[in-house]
Order: structure tokens, then sequence, then C-alpha cells
């Protein structure tokens, strides 16, 4: 399973235009809700940005930390080789479903994100009373809260979590992956949107679809890789 710490990551980074698409607003807000002295410090608003995303993948790595262990025991439970191939060969079409996903060609993929609407309407009201931010501690339990946003593609990959067969392997596998999206979600905060100037106009949407086929397509290919050549 040592490639899935490859593909963890550079599924988070090529999945820049969906993550920007879903929580570029929420990260230009929260840039913005900051005091104006602090925007206008680049080294703190670059240390709130590394915060509050922090914590986000901490969240991530907590939740990879329970699906991991889970796998464990299904792999304890039957018979292993077996049971490692079936989790190693579904985390494999998952993959290839995030790419269909990014791609815009498996829009019902999001219907996972209903698994964790529940939790959110629990978990939402703390985020608010976190608001506005004014400590780095502070913006990391923001960060905490707001890594349970209902995602389709974060929990498309937390579905994959198992296959690590491990708590710890599974908290490595979701915090690589949050590590591959801090690119879009650091930048999307210290430019409050502006992300690689593909945000606004036809100009911008055709170089969005672009880098969201790039993307996507990338993505297809490292799901199919192991099923094709690696005998799963």
């Amino acid at each position: 399973m040592d490639s899935a710490y490859v593909i963890a990551p550079v599924v988070g980074l090529l999945s820049a235009v969906h993550c920007i698409g879903m929580c570029g607003g929420i990260v230009g807000a929260l840039s913005f809700s900051l005091p104006e002295a602090e925007r206008r410090r680049g080294g703190r608003l670059l240390a709130f940005t590394l915060a509050y995303n922090a914590g986000r993948v901490f969240s991530y790595a907590l939740a990879g930390a329970a699906l991991g262990g889970l796998g464990a025991l299904a792999v304890a439970a039957g018979d292993t080789l077996w049971m490692t191939r079936l989790l190693r060969g579904a985390a494999a079409l998952m993959t290839v479903g995030i790419g269909f996903y990014i791609l815009g060609w498996f829009p019902r993929f999001a219907v996972v994100e209903r698994v964790g609407e529940p939790l959110w309407r629990r978990l939402e009201p703390l985020g608010r009373r976190l608001l506005p931010m004014r400590t780095l501690p502070r913006a990391f339990l923001f960060g905490t809260v707001w890594g349970w946003l209902p995602c389709g593609l974060v929990y498309a990959m937390l579905i994959s979590a198992p296959a690590t067969a491990d708590a710890l392997g599974g908290a490595v596998y979701m915090a690589l992956f949050g590590v591959g999206t801090l690119p879009a979600m650091a930048g999307a905060g210290l430019l409050s949107g502006r992300v690689l100037g593909v945000t606004g106009g036809p100009a911008g949407d055709a170089t969005r679809r672009r880098l969201q086929v790039a993307g996507g397509s990338l993505v297809v290919l490292l799901g199919a890789f192991p099923l094709l050549f690696q005998g799963i």
C-alpha cells in the first residue's frame, strides 16, 4: 500500500480547482474576517492561514486513523491476503471515481456528502462561536471544525483509507492528502479567492476547465495504474 502515500498528496494537489470552487469563498471570508492590521502584515496573515489549514488537516488525520483502524480489524478478521486485495482494489476504484468527479463526469459521487451532514449540523454552530479568529490557537480550532465540512472529495478519500489497514497509516494517508490541498487552500486565503487567476470571466472559466480536465485525468490514471499493473 506504499503507493497510496504517494497518490494521496498528488490527488490533493490535482483537486485544486474543486477545492477552490467549494471552499475558496470560505477561506477568503476567513482572511477578510481578520483585523485589518493583521491582514496588512503578510507574516501574520500567512500564520493565520496556515493555522486554520493545519486544523483542517488534523481533522482529516483523525478521521483517517479511525478508518485505517477499521481496515486493520477487517484484515485481522478474515483471510489477510484476500481482504488486503479487496481493500486495495476498492481504494483504486475510489481514486478513479474521484478523477471522474473532478472531471465533472460523475456528479452523483457527491452523494457521499450526505453521510456527514448530521455531524456537521452539530459542529457548525461551534465553528461560528470561534469567529472572529483573534488568535492562532483559535484559528487552529476553527480549522479542526472546518475539516468536518461535508465534501465528496474528502469523504471519497476516507472511504479508501481502510486500505492502509492501520490506524497510523490511515492518519498519515489523510494527512498527506490534506497537505496536497494546502497550496490551493493557503493560496486562496492569501490572495482572497484570486488563486492562479482562474476565477472570473470567460477566460477564467476556460482556464479553470482546462485545469479540471488535466487534474481529473491524472487522478483517473493514478487510480487505474494499480488495477492494471500491480495485480490488484
